[in-house]
């Protein structure tokens, strides 16, 4: 399916610049960094990854789901993901003003650190939970409706200008791998399991998966 196989590849620069944030923020409290770079961090993931990125997954994928294969909206994978959508565009709008100025102290430099810290954790195991789960998972429930291919839409100028900047933060500030955070694919790895989701099979397996999965 074109648009989700596009989703994924916008997944691998969104996955990137996250590791470019981190280096950034580390010279931004070291002070050789420059502050006018975190605006381009901030519409990256503001216009990029939220704006475009994330509202296409919500309006055209996420509606497809729940209209046209009938899968929970409420509850489950489909709303555990837009949950963090939400949340993770509320932790970024908290970071922005510190990602645009060198910390004026060193609680502050504590303070975008840790926030840096948890905004890009939470969203590279959000990119694995859709990449290994919902997508492909979404996808054959799709197919099992005759549902193929999906609409998408062009970037706005915005979106387009805040995708050429992340490309080029990558090459300013090589990005770095977070070796503290545990990734990896399925529903166990996901931040929602067992809190707002019992995993796909609980949430989305009909009766006959069931027992196929028993016959087996």
């Amino acid at each position: 399916m074109k648009l989700i196989d596009t989703l994924q590849d916008e997944h691998v620069l969104i996955d990137q610049v996250l590791g470019s944030l981190r280096t950034y923020v580390g010279g931004l409290v070291d002070g050789t960094a420059d502050p006018d770079d975190g605006r381009r961090f901030a519409a990256f993931f503001t216009e990029f990854a939220g704006h475009f990125h994330h509202d296409r997954e919500e309006r055209v994928l996420f509606e497809a789901l729940v209209t046209d294969a009938e899968l929970p909206g409420d509850r489950g994978p489909v709303s555990a993901v837009v949950q963090e959508h939400a949340e993770m565009e509320g932790w970024l709008r908290e970071m922005t003003p510190f990602l645009e100025q060198k910390p004026q102290s060193e609680e502050d430099g504590v303070r975008l650190r840790a926030m840096a810290t948890r905004y890009s954790r939470a969203l590279w195991r959000h990119i694995d939970a859709e990449n290994s789960v919902l997508y492909p998972e979404g996808a054959e429930r799709l197919r099992r409706c005759g549902i193929r291919e999906l609409p998408d839409r062009p970037m706005s100028e915005a979106e387009a200008t805040a995708r050429e900047h992340g490309a080029a933060l990558l090459v300013r500030y090589p990005p770095v791998e977070d070796v503290a955070l545990t990734r990896g694919d399925g529903c166990l790895m996901c931040r929602a399991y067992g809190e707002t989701c019992d995993g796909l099979e609980a949430e989305w397996w009909t009766e006959f998966e069931w027992e196929e999965f028993h016959d087996r």
